[in-house]
């Protein structure tokens, strides 16, 4: 056990033994992730940091419902992952269709490859327009670098089924970028 996961244990045990001020501790070592996780699904600073703070009050409400057979950080990330989507259901984020995402005007750069920023913000973009299943498969596995089966439980599905929404996210990003912008160097499931 990492030393985060037996924090968290043990903060855990403090909060459902009266102390909550334990809570501190956990809210500490996840509120940058959780909140960055937001993002990924919002695009909104400010609704991230919302939502990251509803997903602790959730937990806070709900520790003695971690059952302890994962760490409590997967327990956490599939609570907040599970409210986020709730939440984008509830009140959609602003999307942009991947036909309108433009192009960086010039995608060489003078060695011959494509600006690492124009890149990024390319596939960002692209990411950010997938249908929802897809989008919430490829940001938990590359931009929180989860594995299969972590993102999978985070979502709710089995690992087959995280797995095809990995590979046609993928396709769809292989079909509307331009070859250059490396989409084949995305690392495989």
């Amino acid at each position: 056990m990492n030393a985060s996961a037996s924090d968290d244990q043990a903060d855990v045990e403090r909060v459902l033994a009266g102390d909550i001020s334990a809570f501190d501790g956990i809210v500490r070592r996840w509120q940058g992730p959780l909140i960055n996780l937001a993002y990924r699904f919002c695009h909104d600073r400010g609704r991230a940091e919302e939502m990251a703070q509803e997903a602790f009050l959730r937990a806070y409400r709900g520790l003695g419902q971690w059952r302890k057979d994962a760490v409590f950080s997967t327990w956490l990330f599939a609570l907040a992952t599970n409210l986020y989507r709730s939440e984008l259901r509830r009140i959609p984020a602003r999307t942009v269709s991947l036909e309108d995402i433009a192009e960086p005007p010039d995608a060489r750069a003078s060695d011959g490859g494509l600006e690492d920023h124009d890149r990024d913000l390319a596939v960002r973009r692209a990411v950010g327009a997938l249908p929802a299943k897809y989008r919430e498969a490829l940001i938990l596995f590359y931009f929180h670098d989860m594995d299969v089966g972590t993102a999978a439980r985070s979502l709710g599905v089995p690992d087959g089924t995280f797995k095809a929404r990995l590979f046609r996210g993928r396709e769809i990003l292989r079909g509307k970028l331009p070859q250059r912008l490396a989409v084949p160097s995305l690392k495989e499931a």
